[in-house]
C-alpha cells in the first residue's frame, strides 16, 4: 500500500492496493474479484495465512485485507456472474477490478439508435473519444462504498479518482452478492 494515504477509511486503502496491484499487472487484463476480510480477525482466526499474506507483522490494528478469488469464467457475463455468488459471513465486503471504454457524456446525443449490443461496442471502440478505464468497486456488508477508476492515458497513481458513488451500477451489483 505504498502509495496508500493512512488517513484513508479502511474500505479506501483496500480499494486503492487493489488498483495498485491491477495496475502492477498491466492493462488489457481479465476482470478480478476480491473478498475483502477483517485483518485482525484473520490474523486471530487464520494465523497460517495472515504469515502467508505477510500481515503477523503489520502495525494497523484495523482495516481490510483483500484476497483474490479465482478467475472469473470467460465469457460469461458479468452480471450473471455476481448472481451466482454467495459470500460466508467471514466476509466483511468484496471488490472488482475491471477495464472498460468509456466515452464523455457529450458522446450520449452521438449514438445511433437501434445498434444491438455487439455493434454499440464496436461503435464505442471505433468513437474518437473513447477512454480506457479501469475500475474497481468495492462493497461492505453494511453499504459502504468505494471506488477508484484509472484512466489509461494517465496511468499514475497520483491520478487515480476515488469516490463512493463513481460506479454506481456495478456497486450495486456487488452488494446484491450479500442478499439472502
Amino acid at each position: 500500500m505504498s502509495n496508500t494515504p493512512m488517513a484513508a477509511s479502511p474500505l479506501t486503502r483496500a480499494v486503492l492496493e487493489i488498483d495498485e496491484y491491477a495496475s502492477g499487472l498491466g492493462w488489457d487484463q481479465p476482470a478480478r474479484l476480491f473478498a475483502l476480510v477483517d485483518t485482525a480477525r484473520l490474523r486471530a482466526e487464520e494465523p497460517v495465512l495472515a504469515a502467508q499474506l505477510g500481515l503477523e507483522d503489520e502495525q494497523q490494528t484495523s482495516g481490510l485485507t483483500p484476497i483474490e478469488q479465482d478467475e472469473i469464467p470467460a465469457g460469461q457475463p458479468l452480471d450473471e456472474f455476481l448472481g451466482t455468488i454467495a459470500w460466508p459471513d467471514a466476509v466483511a465486503g468484496c471488490a472488482l477490478t475491471v477495464e472498460r471504454l468509456m466515452l464523455p457524456p457529450s458522446a450520449e446525443a452521438q449514438v445511433p439508435q437501434g445498434l444491438d449490443e455487439a455493434k454499440l461496442a464496436r461503435w464505442v471502440a471505433d468513437h474518437p473519444e473513447r477512454q480506457e478505464v479501469r475500475m474497481t468497486v468495492a462493497v461492505l456488508r453494511d453499504g459502504a462504498r468505494e471506488s477508484a477508476l484509472r484512466l489509461r492515458e494517465k496511468d499514475s497513481p497520483t491520478d487515480v479518482l476515488t469516490g463512493a458513488d463513481l460506479v454506481p451500477g456495478l456497486a450495486e451489483a456487488l452488494a446484491a452478492t450479500f442478499e439472502d
